[in-house]
């Protein structure tokens, strides 16, 4: 079975500019291909997923991935799908994002001996002639057909800038640079990038007279269309430091039963029989599938021993064990053991407020040890804690906390 039928068996795929040829590429020969990420955050998150696990199994294949960081786009600010203007980025911010990118890469790509390669678009975009540009590859732009790009109808209404109007050029403008200096021959990505992965194929064909092609994949949503990897405190983050593994792993613990196919098709490497398997199970035995695909998806993120831990923690407060160690964990000072409950709570960031958290307790949402708070106003004493001096809070029907003193 080739890459593109693992690809396709395994749901990835959504559109592709030259599908017969494609095919027959993936299954004749190996190539060189791109995938872009601007750094927009100090983290990749779930929306960058897919496009991981994409680039992995093409790597697994022997296909050499380039990961291209966009530290010349992000600049500019794709406007794919926005409704108004992103914010500007400084070159300082964007140098230390692309660093954290680096490190959260290595989990899914093997960078050693040349097997696939990072760059950077600040290297070569930054320095770019502008009057170069316009008579080199602004001939081969019609600036009707960009028009009518999908990228940019969201904006009719608000306007669009002839800043943001450039970012299809610049992307484009990356595709036929590494198709010069490193054959590349591909670009892959998600769907929204539709647009502007087609506007740069044809620059290639046009300027060229070569072949090139993209595909796009699939944007990871729920079974009814809306986007996942949305949590109460926003995006689920790959950075432990942003989004906890036990968070992490919670969140596909807790997906809905119609999303955990297709979530394991793409987000695991498990076999497509186990995957069939696992998804076919009904009522409360689709739970084993959920705990499978927690337990897959943390570990390819955080690692296996990180995995474990998550387990064990979910295990200990939803199935009855004893080993709370596990449990995620908010540090707290000897005195804040007698100090008001939203105080505490709101100073460790378990709420964004005190208003929610003022809001959550007259609603009977919060759990002190085992009794529901219902005066907003209630302080903590010293022998609610254990032996280890630590508490255990239920925050909604399934967020754990321990206070811990220290």
């Amino acid at each position: 079975m080739s890459v593109f039928d693992v690809l396709q068996e395994r749901g990835f795929v959504k559109q592709m500019s030259h599908e017969a040829e494609i095919r027959e590429l993936l299954e004749k020969e190996k190539i060189t291909f791109y995938i872009g990420f601007d750094p927009t955050a100090d983290s990749l998150h779930v929306g960058h997923f897919i496009a991981l696990m994409l680039m992995a199994h093409m790597q697994k294949a022997g296909h050499r991935p380039i990961v291209l960081l966009g530290g010349g786009t992000g600049m500019v600010g794709d406007p794919s799908g926005k409704d108004e203007m992103r914010k500007m980025l400084t070159p300082e911010f964007i140098a230390h994002n692309i660093a954290c990118f680096k490190k959260q890469m290595s989990r899914f790509i093997d960078f050693s001996e040349g097997k696939a390669i990072i760059v950077n678009n600040a290297d070569w975009l930054l320095d770019l002639n502008y009057v170069q540009l316009l008579r080199e590859v602004g001939v081969h732009f019609s600036v009707n057909r960009m028009l009518t790009a999908e990228c940019f109808k969201k904006r009719w209404e608000k306007g669009l800038t002839f800043f943001e109007f450039n970012y299809m050029i610049m992307q484009s403008y990356d595709f036929w640079k590494l198709n010069n200096d490193y054959n590349c021959i591909m670009e892959l990505g998600g769907d929204d990038q539709w647009s502007n992965m087609l506007a740069g194929v044809e620059l290639i064909r046009r300027k060229e007279q070569k072949p090139a092609y993209c595909m796009t994949c699939k944007l990871l949503t729920t079974s009814d269309g809306r986007k996942m990897g949305k949590t109460e405190k926003g995006a689920l983050w790959l950075d432990p430091e942003k989004t906890s593994p036990y968070d992490f792993y919670q969140y596909w613990r807790n997906v809905d039963d119609s999303d955990v196919e297709n979530c394991l098709c793409l987000l695991t490497f498990l076999p497509m029989d186990e995957v069939r398997r696992l998804s076919a199970l009904k009522d409360a035995a689709i739970n084993e599938a959920k705990k499978v695909l927690a337990f897959e998806v943390t570990k390819l993120i955080h690692g296996e021993e990180e995995a474990i831990k998550a387990q064990q923690a979910a295990e200990a407060l939803f199935g009855g064990g004893a080993d709370l160690s596990n449990v995620p964990t908010v540090e707290i000072t000897p005195s804040d053991m007698t100090a008001k409950v939203i105080d505490v709570l709101t100073a460790a960031k378990v709420f964004s407020s005190k208003r929610e958290a003022r809001q959550m307790i007259t609603q009977g949402g919060l759990t002190v040890k085992e009794t529901v708070l219902s005066d907003p106003e209630a302080v903590l004493a010293e022998d609610m804690f254990d032996e280890e001096k630590s508490l255990l809070i239920r925050k909604g029907k399934k967020k754990y906390f321990r206070l811990v003193v220290k």
